[in-house]
Order: structure tokens, then C-alpha cells, then sequence
């Protein structure tokens, strides 16, 4: 399996969310979530979307710490981070009450809809391009373009109705301009062939 971050990371890092699933709700998103649908890259940092309650909760159990800036709550947890979004505070491009009454059951989580997850990726993209993490959304964006989950009647509609059609066009830009995936052994024919399969539903 291919890997983007060190896998002694990765394996605490998914430990530590599988125990956070006992105890707490939460809806998945950012890699983790990826990864539950496309089995490709593993992640590092926890990204999840919760009620006021359950961050009162997490608080019970965990140091929390408000972030104004990138205006979401953090948990530090050794060599990788928790990152807590809430309504009416976090900025992720979509409402969080809609990440949470859209989440679907995926492998014993509840993550958003992949075109839903796909318009999240894109938008934390928008502001890390060219960074590490910058690379690893593009994988997660590819992954999940390249992948038969995505419903692209749905992402149509979704991009109008949060207007993400600045964002749609840099998510067009990345599959023109991308020749290979060699993190994921995707040589030029190969990835060739998944950008034509996805860029011919847009084809005006």
C-alpha cells in the first residue's frame, strides 16, 4: 500500500481515532474520511465535525485549545493533531450542520457523501497549495475523482449551490496538468486514462 506519511504515524494515528469512536460522535472528514472510501493514503492529523455537546465532552477528556485564527479547536496528541470544527465558528467551505445531517456510515464512521467530501478537500486545497499538505490534498482530491464513488450529477449540483466554481475550475486545472501518480503507481497511460473517464463529464 502506498504511503504518504510514515506508517508508525499513521497506525497510532488511526488507533487513537478508533478510540475516539468509542467514546465520542463525531463525523469524519479530511484524509481519514478519504481513506475510508478509497483505501489509498493513509493520514496523519484527525479532522472531525461535532455538536457543541460533544465538544464539551471532548473537553472533559482532552486539552482543548480554540484556534481564532484558522477558527476551529485542536488536540495535541504526540506526533499528529486533532482538529475539532463546530457550527456557526469553523470555516470548511460548507456548513458544518450540513456535514452532519448529510453523513452516511462508512466502515463503522460517519463520513460525508464523497462529492461532499470531495467540495471539502477542494476547498482546504485552495490554501495549501504548494505545502506538504498541499500534496496530500491533491492526492486525496485525485484519489477520490479517480475512484466510482464520486456521483457527478450530485457534485454539479453541489458546486452551484455553495458556489464553488472557483474552486471546480482548480479541481479541473489539477487533472489537465497531472501526468502521473506515482505515489499511487498510476504511470502516464494509467492516469491518462482516469483523468478522460472524469473530465468527459464536464466536456462542453
Amino acid at each position: 500500500m502506498p504511503q504518504f506519511y510514515h506508517n508508525l504515524i499513521t497506525e497510532e494515528s488511526f488507533r487513537f481515532l478508533q478510540t475516539l469512536r468509542r467514546d465520542h460522535t463525531f463525523v469524519l472528514i479530511g484524509g481519514w474520511a478519504v481513506f475510508m472510501y478509497t483505501r489509498s493514503l493513509k493520514s496523519k492529523d484527525i479532522d472531525i465535525v461535532v455538536e457543541y455537546g460533544e465538544l464539551g465532552r471532548l473537553r472533559d477528556h482532552f486539552d482543548v485549545r480554540k484556534n481564532d485564527r484558522l477558527r476551529k479547536y485542536e488536540i495535541k496528541v504526540g506526533t499528529f493533531d486533532v482538529d475539532v470544527y463546530v457550527a456557526h465558528y469553523s470555516d470548511l467551505g460548507v456548513p458544518a450542520e450540513i456535514i452532519r445531517s448529510s453523513a452516511v456510515a462508512r466502515d463503522g464512521f460517519l463520513v460525508p457523501p464523497a462529492v461532499l467530501l470531495l467540495l471539502l478537500k477542494l476547498y482546504a486545497w485552495h490554501t495549501r497549495r504548494g505545502s506538504a499538505k498541499g500534496r496530500k490534498d491533491e492526492l486525496d482530491i485525485l484519489s477520490l475523482a479517480f475512484s466510482p464513488e464520486c456521483d457527478w450529477d450530485r457534485y454539479r449540483e453541489l458546486v452551484a449551490a455553495f458556489r464553488f466554481e472557483t474552486y471546480h475550475r482548480e479541481f479541473l486545472a489539477l487533472l489537465r496538468s497531472t501526468r502521473s501518480v506515482p505515489e499511487f503507481g498510476f504511470n502516464e497511460q494509467a492516469t491518462a486514462r482516469l483523468k478522460k473517464r472524469v473530465l468527459q463529464r464536464f466536456a462542453r
